[in-house]
């Protein structure tokens, strides 16, 4: 029996009404439209640091052109816009309200460091923007108050215990210095260092500091030198610690020098040339040239097609990862992603499982791994693999 045409047109009216609706709530997720989703990153492209950005750049995206090359995520290209930081906290807020007021991103990934971090999250996180995957350590960024924020790596205190504990443990040193950065990420550092040393009841031996984006290094290194320490933990980024290493040296002032994943392990090898043999630096992912790791193996050949001729490294490898974590939390989404989805589909997720790396979130827990590994320079520049810190006539 058909229904009369008064009734017909309402229905007609009402199912059109529905699909723009539906349609409308789509439209209204900033940065998703029916064939793309746009990300947001704030990184130091230019300045002492730049390398570190310039990476984590080239990971996200080599893992976001693998996934389009496929299809998308559910049909959706998956792009990122990046806007340079230098490593600056007012350049950083200046960029994240650019990111999400202007370029409307559906989210902001693989920002670089911890003054930026901080200057960034709250405006992020009083939008309702997700930040993923920061180049950062820093204990604030893993507390629970943050609902938007996505860690994927080891915390800085994770790095400075495992430093600490493996130069007690295997050669006995107890008498450790630290440099560092007069500045947030410095003091994560530093705080991480003291916090190992009290739960040995020791303490630093004694600190030097210089200014962020700066290698002014040699007041410091005459405050640390004088204390004639067995080891020096050096929290900064890989040009003040090429410097200060450099200078060493040239002094002839030879501890056992130990630096964290933040130095940028490439460029740290760049800047220093034979003098980096010996150096100690911890990691919070497996060696980008593993064979035998699903995860690292896609690395090389995705990073291969996006940029031919680019030499695999930690912190390009941090930032595929990141890209990888980002894809499969939007999966775990569905057809229609939001913000919130992407955020709460990790907490349901017991595991997400990156080719072979496994990292877990959960109620209060916004960190993905506790991986950390112990790496040194060897002859020729390259990074071996170790389970202890030799003294120099034994490596």
């Amino acid at each position: 029996m058909s229904l009369p045409l008064r009734i017909r047109r309402t229905l007609i009216l009402l199912a059109a009404a529905i699909i723009c609706s539906v349609s409308g709530a789509q439209a209204a997720v900033p940065g998703v439209s029916p064939h793309r989703i746009l990300f947001g990153q704030s990184a130091a492209f230019t300045g002492p640091a730049r390398a570190l950005g310039e990476e984590m750049r080239l990971g996200i995206e080599a893992a976001f052109r693998a996934s389009n090359v496929r299809g998308g995520v559910f049909g959706r290209r998956l792009e990122l816009t990046s806007l340079d930081d230098a490593y600056e906290p007012e350049a950083a807020i200046l960029n994240t309200r650019r990111l999400i007021e202007q370029s409307k991103v559906f989210a902001l990934i693989g920002a670089v460091g911890t003054p930026t971090s901080r200057s960034a999250t709250p405006v992020a996180a009083k939008a309702g923007v997700p930040y993923i995957a920061p180049f950062t350590g820093a204990a604030f960024l893993r507390n629970p108050k943050w609902k938007n924020i996505i860690n994927l790596r080891a915390s800085y205190f994770q790095e400075t215990e495992e430093m600490v504990n493996r130069l007690i443990k295997d050669l006995g040193v107890k008498k450790i210095a630290v440099l560092y950065q007069d500045d947030s990420f410095g003091l994560a550092g530093y705080r991480g260092v003291r916090r190992a040393l009290e739960r040995r009841n020791l303490k630093p031996a004694v600190t030097g500091v210089y200014p962020r984006n700066t290698t002014a290094v040699k007041t410091a290194l005459l405050d640390i030198k004088r204390a004639n320490p067995g080891a020096v933990v050096l929290v900064g980024a890989y040009k003040p610690v090429a410097s200060f290493i450099a200078w060493a040296r040239h002094t002839g002032f030879n501890p056992i020098f130990v630096t964290l994943s933040f130095v940028g392990s490439n460029a740290l090898v760049h800047e220093l040339g034979p003098a980096g043999v010996g150096i100690y630096v911890t990691q919070v992912v497996p060696f980008p040239t593993t064979k035998n790791l699903k995860i690292a193996a896609d690395y090389r050949r995705d990073l291969e097609v996006h940029k031919p001729g680019a030499v695999p490294s930690f912190v390009s490898l941090e930032g595929y990862m990141a890209g990888r974590l980002t894809i499969r939390a939007l999966e775990l989404c569905g057809r229609e992603p939001d913000r919130a989805c992407l955020l709460e589909g990790l907490n349901r997720a017991a595991t997400i499982d990156l080719g072979g790396f496994k990292l877990r979130y959960g109620k209060d827990d916004n960190q993905g791994s506790d991986a950390v590994f112990l790496t040194v320079i060897g002859e020729g520049g390259r990074y071996v693999s170790t389970e202890k810190i030799l003294r120099p006539e034994k490596r």
